[in-house]
């Protein structure tokens, strides 16, 4: 039996996070702040994964225009335990990445871009 689109994403995820030892969790959200899929850890709230990551796309949307700096490629914050990443899937979706402090960030944007592509196939 083939596997459904989100079934795929979630592969997909996975996948990133296999390949990527600093990624410790990734979702695919909807620009509505919906989880579309998600490889997170336990004890992380998708909704609240989902919301934050929609809202945080949209204000970096906003501010890259109102400031003339294009079209938004990407949204991260450094916090002291690390980073979050978020990065457009398409028009449609963004897709979101929890990284350790540590992490080589060239390669985990590297990554990223490669998974939003193959996810952007699936949605």
């Amino acid at each position: 039996m083939p596997k459904s689109r989100t079934e795929q994403m979630v592969d997909r995820l996975r996948d990133l996070q296999a390949g990527t030892p600093d990624c410790e969790a990734s979702a695919v959200v909807s620009v509505d702040g919906l989880i579309m899929a998600s490889s997170l850890p336990a004890g992380v709230e998708e909704d609240r994964v989902s919301a934050m990551s929609a809202a945080m796309l949209s204000l970096g949307e906003r501010i890259a225009s109102e400031l003339g700096r294009g079209q938004l490629d990407q949204v991260y914050i450094h916090g002291s335990n690390g980073y979050v990443i978020l990065m457009s899937v398409g028009m449609d979706a963004v897709l979101t990445v929890l990284a350790r402090e540590q992490a080589k960030l060239g390669l985990i944007m590297l990554d990223m871009r490669r998974a939003a592509s193959d996810l952007e196939k699936l949605i």
